[in-house]
Protein backbone atom coordinates (compact mmCIF):
# COMPACT_ATOMS: atom_id res chain seq x y z
CA UNK A 1 0.00 0.00 0.00
CA UNK A 2 3.07 2.33 0.74
CA UNK A 3 4.41 1.70 -2.55
CA UNK A 4 1.21 3.07 -4.21
CA UNK A 5 0.72 5.89 -1.94
CA UNK A 6 4.35 6.92 -2.76
CA UNK A 7 4.26 6.72 -6.20
CA UNK A 8 1.01 8.62 -6.90
CA UNK A 9 2.23 11.68 -4.05
CA UNK A 10 5.21 11.96 -4.76
CA UNK A 11 6.30 10.84 -8.43
CA UNK A 12 3.91 13.00 -10.01
CA UNK A 13 5.87 16.40 -7.88
CA UNK A 14 8.83 14.75 -9.29
CA UNK A 15 7.40 14.90 -13.00
CA UNK A 16 6.58 18.63 -12.77
CA UNK A 17 10.13 19.78 -11.14
CA UNK A 18 12.51 17.70 -13.15
CA UNK A 19 10.26 16.57 -16.33
CA UNK A 20 11.84 12.99 -16.69
CA UNK A 21 11.91 11.06 -20.05
CA UNK A 22 11.24 7.41 -20.83
CA UNK A 23 12.27 5.16 -23.70
CA UNK A 24 11.17 1.55 -24.29
CA UNK A 25 8.51 0.99 -22.08
CA UNK A 26 6.40 -1.21 -24.40
CA UNK A 27 9.25 -3.69 -23.51
CA UNK A 28 8.68 -4.23 -20.08
CA UNK A 29 5.66 -7.63 -20.18
CA UNK A 30 2.45 -6.48 -18.66
CA UNK A 31 2.36 -8.93 -16.51
CA UNK A 32 4.49 -12.43 -15.40
CA UNK A 33 8.27 -12.21 -13.49
CA UNK A 34 10.70 -9.83 -14.70
CA UNK A 35 13.58 -8.76 -14.09
CA UNK A 36 14.88 -4.99 -14.85
CA UNK A 37 18.70 -5.34 -14.91
CA UNK A 38 19.97 -1.55 -14.45
CA UNK A 39 22.94 0.35 -14.41
CA UNK A 40 23.74 2.29 -10.67
CA UNK A 41 24.68 5.78 -11.32
CA UNK A 42 22.87 7.56 -8.29
CA UNK A 43 20.43 7.68 -5.61
CA UNK A 44 17.99 9.31 -7.39
CA UNK A 45 17.85 6.15 -9.34
CA UNK A 46 15.25 5.20 -6.29
CA UNK A 47 13.11 7.80 -7.79
CA UNK A 48 12.97 8.00 -11.56
CA UNK A 49 13.81 4.31 -12.43
CA UNK A 50 10.25 3.00 -11.83
CA UNK A 51 7.91 5.92 -11.57
CA UNK A 52 7.22 5.03 -15.30
CA UNK A 53 5.67 1.71 -14.90
CA UNK A 54 2.49 1.11 -13.99
CA UNK A 55 3.55 -2.48 -12.20
CA UNK A 56 5.26 -1.84 -9.02
CA UNK A 57 8.75 -3.06 -8.96
CA UNK A 58 10.46 -4.48 -6.36
CA UNK A 59 13.86 -4.17 -5.98
CA UNK A 60 16.72 -5.22 -3.52
CA UNK A 61 18.77 -2.95 -1.21
CA UNK A 62 21.31 -3.22 1.57
CA UNK A 63 20.07 -4.29 4.97
CA UNK A 64 21.64 -0.87 5.97
CA UNK A 65 18.98 1.30 4.91
CA UNK A 66 16.11 -0.48 7.19
CA UNK A 67 18.20 -0.50 10.53
CA UNK A 68 19.37 2.99 11.26
CA UNK A 69 17.80 4.48 14.31
CA UNK A 70 16.57 8.08 15.38
CA UNK A 71 14.36 10.26 13.12
CA UNK A 72 16.88 9.13 10.57
CA UNK A 73 16.70 5.50 10.28
CA UNK A 74 12.65 6.26 10.42
CA UNK A 75 12.93 8.53 7.46
CA UNK A 76 15.25 5.97 5.56
CA UNK A 77 12.95 3.09 6.38
CA UNK A 78 9.39 4.65 5.92
CA UNK A 79 11.33 5.97 2.11
CA UNK A 80 12.79 2.45 1.15
CA UNK A 81 10.02 0.52 1.68
CA UNK A 82 7.36 2.99 0.28
CA UNK A 83 9.62 2.62 -3.56
CA UNK A 84 9.52 -1.37 -3.06
CA UNK A 85 13.08 -2.04 -1.34
CA UNK A 86 13.46 -5.78 0.29
CA UNK A 87 16.31 -5.15 3.04
CA UNK A 88 19.11 -7.28 2.35
CA UNK A 89 22.39 -8.62 3.92
CA UNK A 90 25.21 -8.08 1.38
CA UNK A 91 28.27 -9.72 3.31
CA UNK A 92 28.30 -12.55 1.03
CA UNK A 93 28.56 -15.95 1.65
CA UNK A 94 25.20 -17.17 3.14
CA UNK A 95 24.31 -13.87 3.23
CA UNK A 96 24.30 -13.68 -0.55
CA UNK A 97 22.37 -16.83 -1.01
CA UNK A 98 19.64 -15.37 0.91
CA UNK A 99 19.42 -12.25 -1.04
CA UNK A 100 19.10 -14.60 -4.04
CA UNK A 101 16.71 -16.51 -2.68
CA UNK A 102 13.96 -13.90 -1.36
CA UNK A 103 15.00 -12.47 -5.33
CA UNK A 104 13.13 -15.84 -6.66
CA UNK A 105 10.33 -15.26 -4.51
CA UNK A 106 10.00 -11.81 -5.88
CA UNK A 107 9.87 -14.13 -9.29
CA UNK A 108 7.88 -17.07 -8.11
CA UNK A 109 5.09 -14.95 -7.03
CA UNK A 110 5.14 -12.80 -11.07
CA UNK A 111 6.07 -9.39 -9.79
CA UNK A 112 9.17 -7.12 -11.19
CA UNK A 113 12.15 -7.33 -9.65
CA UNK A 114 14.75 -4.77 -10.05
CA UNK A 115 18.53 -5.57 -9.72
CA UNK A 116 21.86 -3.61 -10.21
CA UNK A 117 24.18 -6.23 -11.36
CA UNK A 118 27.28 -3.60 -10.29
CA UNK A 119 25.97 -4.36 -6.86
CA UNK A 120 26.76 -0.79 -5.46
CA UNK A 121 26.83 2.72 -7.32
CA UNK A 122 29.07 3.60 -9.73
CA UNK A 123 31.78 5.64 -8.12
CA UNK A 124 32.77 8.17 -11.46
CA UNK A 125 29.83 7.89 -14.15
CA UNK A 126 31.11 4.71 -15.64
CA UNK A 127 29.71 0.85 -16.04
CA UNK A 128 31.44 -1.18 -14.12
CA UNK A 129 31.42 -5.39 -14.37
CA UNK A 130 28.57 -6.93 -13.26
CA UNK A 131 28.30 -9.78 -10.20
CA UNK A 132 26.61 -13.06 -11.43
CA UNK A 133 23.62 -13.19 -8.90
CA UNK A 134 21.48 -11.62 -11.91
CA UNK A 135 22.58 -14.07 -14.23
CA UNK A 136 21.51 -16.98 -11.12
CA UNK A 137 18.20 -15.01 -10.83
CA UNK A 138 17.46 -15.04 -14.98
CA UNK A 139 17.97 -18.78 -15.69
CA UNK A 140 16.50 -20.56 -11.95
CA UNK A 141 13.04 -18.39 -12.13
CA UNK A 142 13.12 -18.24 -16.07
CA UNK A 143 12.22 -15.18 -16.51
CA UNK A 144 12.90 -12.50 -18.99
CA UNK A 145 15.36 -9.78 -18.29
CA UNK A 146 14.99 -6.29 -19.30
CA UNK A 147 18.07 -3.65 -19.51
CA UNK A 148 17.08 -1.36 -17.57
CA UNK A 149 19.21 2.06 -18.27
CA UNK A 150 19.39 4.97 -15.98
CA UNK A 151 20.32 8.48 -17.90
CA UNK A 152 22.24 11.40 -16.45
CA UNK A 153 20.90 10.66 -12.71
CA UNK A 154 25.04 10.67 -11.54
CA UNK A 155 25.16 14.04 -13.05
CA UNK A 156 21.80 15.21 -11.40
CA UNK A 157 23.03 13.53 -8.18
CA UNK A 158 26.26 12.42 -8.23
CA UNK A 159 28.42 11.32 -4.54
CA UNK A 160 27.98 13.68 -1.73
CA UNK A 161 25.02 15.43 -2.80
CA UNK A 162 21.69 15.08 -0.96
CA UNK A 163 19.53 16.91 -3.06
CA UNK A 164 19.17 16.04 -6.90
CA UNK A 165 20.36 19.57 -9.04
CA UNK A 166 18.08 21.11 -10.86
CA UNK A 167 18.23 22.08 -14.74
CA UNK A 168 19.60 18.34 -15.59
CA UNK A 169 16.17 15.67 -17.17
CA UNK A 170 16.92 12.37 -15.87
CA UNK A 171 15.94 9.60 -18.57
CA UNK A 172 15.28 5.48 -18.83
CA UNK A 173 15.77 3.18 -21.49
CA UNK A 174 13.93 -0.19 -21.12
CA UNK A 175 15.87 -2.18 -23.74
CA UNK A 176 14.37 -5.52 -25.76
CA UNK A 177 13.80 -8.50 -23.16
CA UNK A 178 17.00 -11.04 -23.36
CA UNK A 179 16.39 -14.37 -23.86
CA UNK A 180 18.45 -16.91 -22.37
CA UNK A 181 16.43 -19.89 -22.06
CA UNK A 182 19.60 -21.59 -24.00
CA UNK A 183 21.07 -21.80 -21.00
CA UNK A 184 18.27 -22.82 -19.01
CA UNK A 185 19.44 -25.62 -16.62
CA UNK A 186 22.88 -24.61 -16.69
CA UNK A 187 23.11 -21.93 -13.38
CA UNK A 188 25.67 -24.09 -11.88
CA UNK A 189 28.35 -23.19 -14.61
CA UNK A 190 30.15 -20.52 -13.85
CA UNK A 191 31.60 -19.86 -17.00
CA UNK A 192 27.22 -19.59 -18.31
CA UNK A 193 26.55 -17.21 -15.67
CA UNK A 194 29.60 -15.13 -16.37
CA UNK A 195 28.28 -15.05 -20.40
CA UNK A 196 24.96 -14.11 -19.07
CA UNK A 197 25.98 -11.19 -17.25
CA UNK A 198 28.41 -10.12 -19.55
CA UNK A 199 25.56 -9.97 -22.08
CA UNK A 200 23.43 -7.95 -19.70
CA UNK A 201 26.10 -5.54 -19.02
CA UNK A 202 26.88 -4.93 -22.69
CA UNK A 203 23.08 -4.21 -23.29
CA UNK A 204 23.40 -1.48 -20.47
CA UNK A 205 26.73 -0.03 -22.14
CA UNK A 206 24.81 0.10 -25.49
CA UNK A 207 21.41 1.81 -23.52
CA UNK A 208 23.47 4.56 -21.42
CA UNK A 209 26.33 5.21 -23.66
CA UNK A 210 28.63 5.13 -20.73
CA UNK A 211 32.18 3.70 -20.58
CA UNK A 212 32.76 0.36 -19.72
CA UNK A 213 35.57 -0.88 -16.92
CA UNK A 214 36.37 -4.25 -16.66
CA UNK A 215 36.58 -4.63 -12.66
CA UNK A 216 33.75 -4.54 -9.78
CA UNK A 217 32.63 -0.86 -8.79
CA UNK A 218 33.27 -1.86 -5.07
CA UNK A 219 37.07 -2.76 -6.17
CA UNK A 220 37.15 0.64 -7.59
CA UNK A 221 35.84 2.68 -5.04
CA UNK A 222 38.37 1.09 -2.83
CA UNK A 223 41.29 2.26 -5.00
CA UNK A 224 40.08 6.08 -5.40
CA UNK A 225 40.25 5.98 -1.68
CA UNK A 226 43.60 5.06 -1.14
CA UNK A 227 44.91 6.98 -4.18
CA UNK A 228 43.27 9.79 -2.55
CA UNK A 229 44.70 9.26 0.94
CA UNK A 230 47.86 8.79 -0.56
CA UNK A 231 47.70 12.03 -3.02
CA UNK A 232 46.48 13.33 0.57
CA UNK A 233 49.55 12.46 2.39
CA UNK A 234 51.79 13.90 0.18
CA UNK A 235 51.08 17.15 0.08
Amino acid sequence: MLYWVVKYTIWPLLRLIYRPWAKGMENVPAEGPVILAGNHLSFADHFFGAGFLPRKVISLGKAEYFTGRGIKGLVSRAFFSGVGTVPIDRSGGKASEAALRTGLRVLKDNQVLGIYPEGTRSPDGRLYKGKTGVARLALEARAPVIPWAMVNTFEMMPPGHPIPKFGIRPGVRYGKPLDFSRYYGMEGDRLVLRAVTDEIMYALMELSGQEYVDKYAASAKVEMVRAARAAASKS
